[in-house]
């Protein structure tokens, strides 16, 4: 018993490793936008069109992708989903248009890259963990950062010496390598190998899946929006997505470019973000099962926000002490705020959690492919990021005073449980 209990274990790893392999991607656009500028004469602006479209459908896909993996499996919907980045990631070596860049890049990749969302975490660990849930949504959470940290060098240093499209390939093959690793070792729940999920004391059956998965995701929201707490939540995590995958993940790089420093040396600074992210959100599920979730948001916000609004002063040629500053300050943040808002989802919402917090998600995607594309229009606009970064860190102010308007039991609004949609109760949810 003790040894089949290891799989909730096997589960999460495999479940780390797919989100690596799928992050490879978000290590691609902010070191490719030079070279496509060089390349095809390309604006900032107009790269930063796809790269908008594929957050958008990346934050879009999430709670269709929850409603799926209930309907069809987390291991069918996962391994389709890898196929689609690699699928997507390798046709960009023979674009030779801005609407090709903007299939792949955005539709495909997007929609492979959403299927593999935080969703994708809020079912793993709402399926087989009752014990130290919030620590290993905080893990899971890292892998994005894992794959910025394990592909951004490489990604970086390929489209200076072999070119972008040698950087593309690698991000198809490190997508593709996983989806025999998922077939192999992915387990659905629990009960599927006899074992109750990590911490709990029975098996819990296995109920059959109800049909309509685009229904259900559907009712879920229209259940969730008439409640206050999912527009704090929504509204918070839009402002984080704009603040970091929007702004920094992708403009980062070239806004340092543009004060003489290298682009590999920018992008080693954005890994070293993602180094100092692992630890922030481990510690972050640590302590979202200590803490209220609600503080832990309004701290997170606040933080950022004030290392935004300093960010453009800290921009030189070469690196210094204080963006290095900057980069340990920021890398803990950058993710922080998925834990608590993952619980929070919990104890608002119940069962329907991971098709909620699929929608939460579409918010932080959609505040994301908004800032990718007002950024690159203000770089093309006033030919400097400074505006951005202001704007986006009196916006992560304004998130962590939303975060404190959050009122939520555990399954209950300001002492009044929320219905759930029919069918949206599940074993292991």
């Amino acid at each position: 018993m003790r040894s089949r209990q290891n799989w909730a274990w096997v589960v999460a790893g495999v479940a780390f490793v797919a989100l690596v392999g799928a992050a490879a991607f978000r290590a691609t656009p902010g070191a490719l936008i030079e070279p496509l500028q060089r390349e095809f004469g390309w604006s900032t602006g107009t790269i930063g069109l796809a790269v908008s479209v594929n957050l958008l459908l990346f934050g879009l896909t999430a709670p269709f992708a929850a409603a799926l993996m209930e309907r069809f499996g987390v291991r069918r919907v996962v391994a389709a989903a890898l196929t689609l980045v690699a699928v997507g990631s390798g046709l960009t070596v023979f674009m030779t248009a801005v609407w090709q860049l903007v299939l792949f890049w955005g539709v495909l990749v997007g929609l492979g890259t959403g299927s593999m969302a935080l969703a994708f975490v809020a079912t793993i660990t709402g399926r087989w963990f009752v014990r130290h849930r919030g620590l290993v949504t905080g893990v899971l959470t890292a892998g994005g950062a894992t794959g910025q940290l394990v592909f951004l060098p490489a990604v970086a240093g390929l489209a200076e010496t072999s070119g972008w499209r040698s950087a593309s390939v690698l991000v198809s093959v490190a997508a593709l390598a996983v989806v025999p690793l998922v077939l192999l070792f992915l387990r659905e729940h629990p009960a599927d190998v006899g074992v109750p999920p990590y911490g709990g004391t029975e098996v819990v059956p296995v109920r059959p899946a109800g049909a309509g998965a685009a229904r259900r995701a559907l009712g879920a929201l229209r259940e969730a929006a008439r409640t206050g707490p999912f527009w704090y939540l929504a509204a918070g995590f839009a402002i984080c997505g704009a603040s970091t995958n929007g702004l920094v993940g992708t403009h980062f790089i070239p806004a340092a470019h543009d004060h003489g420093m290298p682009t590999t040396t920018a992008a080693g600074l954005l890994a070293l973000v993602g180094i100092f992210d692992i630890a922030g959100t481990v510690l972050s599920g640590w302590l979202t099962d200590r803490v209220d979730p609600r503080a832990l948001l309004a701290v997170y916000y606040a933080l950022r926000g004030a290392s935004l609004l300093v960010l453009p002063q800290l921009f030189h040629d070469s690196v210094q002490p204080s963006m290095l500053v900057f980069v340990v300050f920021y890398g803990l943040d950058w993710v922080a705020t998925v834990p608590p808002t993952v619980a929070l989802c919990r104890r608002v919402f119940g069962a329907s959690a991971p098709i909620v917090f699929g929608w939460v998600f579409a918010s932080h995607q959609v505040g994301a492919a908004l800032a990718a594309l007002a950024a690159g229009l203000t770089r093309d606009h006033f030919g400097d990021y400074a505006p951005a970064w202001y704007v986006a860190g009196l916006l992560s102010v304004a998130a962590a005073v939303l975060s404190t308007r959050v009122r939520a039991g555990r399954g209950e609004v300001d002492g009044a449980r929320v219905p759930e949609p029919a069918g949206a109760r599940r074993a292991g949810d």
